[in-house]
């Protein structure tokens, strides 16, 4: 056993002294992990949630009760930690200040908005109502979409009340409940309470409840952060395979077996270097995005259990496709391209809730996929019991995996005395 820790600990070692593999293990994953801090928003705040803070301006230039509710909904406490609204009365100002990107949007909410929804009583609906109007920031993708769904979730409660308003109307009108000359200032009142009811619930809640009943606020780059780590692993698997073929090419791995140490030791010990290489790297990015991000990854023994299964899947592949090629150039470069092939396969780059079921189905050839699920459920507040499956997912892919590599070593006689 301490001749298999030796060559492990060799392997490690002469990973961390060269500096091009260190620019792709650790480098590589926490400059794209910081870029999306800075993206993401995770440094506006100190209370580690990911989207906070949003900037955004709203003008209201209507004054009705929609107009006032919309305001109000910015404002309230279930938004607060979320949005940091500042109200105008020019839309030409609060339109210059998106451009010159000082907020992620504006919304502007036009003069008559509520009467076209809601006619006062005694008049009539004037046709279709006035649209609100919501300028927002290209440069600022995510903090764009979560305004426009906040203002899509509005008008889509505001909608349901006018349509359930007209039907209550008519329903009343056909059971002699009430005249034709009281629906107007019916079906007012009635909208009015549904306008209130819109305005009574938020739309988007930045908190979730987990299992013990305590709240958990989930930071998007509790997603994206480990999804780059686990892409980087499949390098530095792939790394750790190709300096088997190099050493044997080089002549130094036969020269290592005249030592008495046996060929299973010499392979054991290559692979637990491997192991603890891409362990290494993992704990490293994790222990740098928690101090830098305040990035809280979720329940440290499982974190780690996570980790250590995520690195065994990733150590199958990378033996597996050492395995199959002749030299270090062909490891590689299949080694590269199945990096960012399994990135994209297994939800590194867009998550995998927006692809279809039959891709999702295809990402679970990936580590990256079963350690993703596992992250999203930690960072979501989850324990070590509700991440069996992936680790199951992940012990059994690397078990699987190391076994195809260990008959294709034997057959190609790549140890050799």
């Amino acid at each position: 056993m301490r001749k298999i820790f030796l060559i492990g600990w060799k392997d490690v070692t002469l990973a961390f002294r060269d500096r091009a593999a260190l620019i792709l293990m650790l480098a590589a994953p926490f400059l794209l992990t910081l870029g999306l801090g800075f993206v993401t928003g995770s440094f506006s705040s100190s209370s580690g949630g990911g989207l906070q803070n949003i900037p955004l301006v709203v003008v209201n230039q209507d004054g009705g009760q929609l107009g006032n509710n919309l305001v109000a909904l910015f404002q309230s406490k279930d938004l607060a930690e979320l949005l940091t609204p500042t109200l105008l009365n020019d839309p030409a100002e609060a339109r210059r200040l998106v451009d010159l990107n000082k907020t992620a949007g504006a919304v502007i909410i036009p003069a008559g908005f509520t009467d076209s929804v809601i006619p006062a009583p005694g008049t009539a609906a004037t046709g279709a109502p006035v649209k609100l109007e919501l300028y927002t920031n290209p440069a600022r993708p995510t903090s764009s979409g979560v305004i426009k769904t906040i203002v899509e979730e509005f008008l889509s409660r505001v909608e349901v009340g006018r349509v359930g308003g007209q039907v209550a109307v008519t329903q009343l009108i056909a059971q002699g409940l009430i005249g034709v000359q009281d629906a107007a200032q019916v079906g007012a009142a009635i909208g009015a309470r549904q306008a209130q009811a819109a305005h009574g619930s938020s739309a988007i809640r930045v908190r979730s409840i987990t299992s013990g009943g305590q709240a958990q606020t989930f930071n998007i780059l509790a997603y994206m952060a480990p999804g780059m780590a686990l892409m980087f692993l499949m390098y530095t698997v792939s790394y750790g395979g190709r300096t088997l073929l190099a050493e044997r090419s080089l002549g130094t791995l036969p020269r290592l077996l005249v030592a008495p140490v046996s060929i299973t030791q010499v392979l054991a010990g290559k692979v637990f270097g491997i192991f603890l290489t891409g362990a290494a790297q993992m704990l490293i990015l994790i222990g740098a995005s928690t101090l830098l991000f305040r990035l809280n990854w979720g329940d440290p023994p499982a974190v780690l259990a996570l980790v250590l299964a995520a690195v065994v899947g990733a150590v199958g592949w990378g033996l597996l496709i050492t395995a199959l090629c002749r030299t270090p150039g062909q490891v590689a470069a299949v080694g590269s391209a199945v990096m960012l092939t399994f990135g994209i396969l297994g939800g590194s780059f867009v998550s995998l809730e927006a692809m279809p079921e039959w891709f999702r189905w295809l990402s679970k050839i990936t580590p990256n996929a079963w350690g993703l699920d596992g992250f999203s459920i930690l960072a979501s507040g989850g324990k070590l019991t509700e991440i069996g499956t992936p680790l199951a997912g992940l012990l059994g892919m690397g078990a699987v995996l190391f076994a195809a590599a260990v008959l294709v070593f034997n057959r190609r006689g790549i140890v050799e005395r």
